[in-house]
């Protein structure tokens, strides 16, 4: 399959699913936790998408291009904190915890292949 589309890289796509299985779990957090935790963990989540579809935006530009997934890698991470942090309060099982925490460790590798790669990513010269 070609490649057109920031859309049509497995890595995006496994964070848009990651992202809302989070939303649809922090739906059942207790209400004072609205404005933190439940905020946080969305907020992140989302953020490796995002980071992901600006990345694709900036292939002209190396050095761009690498900030943006290392921006995404570092959001996944934070999501996998937050997701520790929700277990330890009881607010997640053991069982979505690991299974959240192993896609995140799947989409920070995955990340790390283009940031280690960007040849192959990158339009233009290379800047």
């Amino acid at each position: 399959m070609k490649i057109e589309s920031y859309r049509d890289l497995r890595v995006y796509q496994a964070s848009v699913a990651a992202s809302m299985r989070i939303f649809e779990i922090t739906k059942s957090f207790p209400k004072e936790e609205m404005y933190s935790m439940t905020d946080q963990m969305r907020r992140s989540s989302r953020s490796v998408c995002t980071n992901i579809g600006e990345a694709w935006r900036r292939r002209r530009y190396k050095a761009a291009f690498i900030a943006k997934l290392n921006d995404s890698e570092t959001e996944a991470t934070e999501t996998q904190v937050w997701l520790e942090l929700a277990l330890r309060s009881g607010y997640i099982s053991q069982e979505f915890n690991d299974e959240m925490f192993t896609e995140y460790e799947s989409i920070i590798s995955q990340l790390v292949i283009m940031i280690n790669q960007p040849e192959k990513w990158i339009i233009g010269p290379l800047k």
